[in-house]
């Protein structure tokens, strides 16, 4: 708690990683901004309704509760962000309020997450901004294995990838690094 009030007075927007409506309550009441849901509004049955009553922009994260191989993750991704979205609507969250996170990491295989960044784009058609955070994740480990302090290299591959299908909010541990390649990559883009 004493951290967040000195966080805040910085004046910087701030985000809290919750899945549990009481404390997005209570940070919401402090000044927090924006609040970012790892279960999409699915988890905690209050949060849609105490997200709307502050009229906070969320970010609904896709989850599951273990990986599945055998399934095809963009279905899943689709099927879950049509729900969180159902649920946003009932529950008075504007449209533009919402961000959609496919979970690099979360409840996917490696391949599972590099699949949804491959076809990030076919995320676009829900009409809400797109948030990935690939920085240091495992799956990098898995193509070149490394320590997660060792993947500067493939988490800035990943988000030029994940800023090329679509994502516009990019969620990273080396800011200075991936805010450099995003605009060398975007320079690129416009020569094309």
């Amino acid at each position: 708690q004493p951290v967040l009030a000195q966080v805040l007075a910085l004046g910087t927007p701030v985000s809290i990683d919750t899945m549990k409506a009481r404390v997005a309550d209570w940070a919401l009441g402090q000044g927090v901004a924006i609040v970012n849901d790892v279960w999409g509004l699915q988890r905690d049955p209050d949060m849609a309704r105490v997200v709307a009553a502050h009229g906070a922009p969320v970010i609904a994260m896709h989850n599951r509760d273990s990986a599945d191989p055998a399934i095809d993750i963009m279905a899943d991704l689709a099927a879950f962000f049509a729900r969180s979205l159902d649920i946003a609507a009932r529950a008075g969250i504007p449209a533009a309020h919402m961000v959609l996170d496919p979970g690099i990491g979360f409840g996917k295989t490696a391949e599972q997450s590099m699949i949804a960044l491959a076809r990030l784009d076919e995320l676009r058609k829900f009409g809400c901004p797109l948030l990935v955070g690939a920085s240091r994740k495992r799956f990098i480990s898995t193509v070149t294995p490394s320590e997660p302090q060792q993947r500067l290299g493939g988490s800035l591959a990943a988000h030029l990838i994940a800023a090329q299908g679509g994502a516009q909010i990019i969620r990273a541990h080396d800011v200075a690094e991936t805010v450099q390649a995003l605009r060398i990559g975007a320079a690129i883009e416009d020569k094309r």
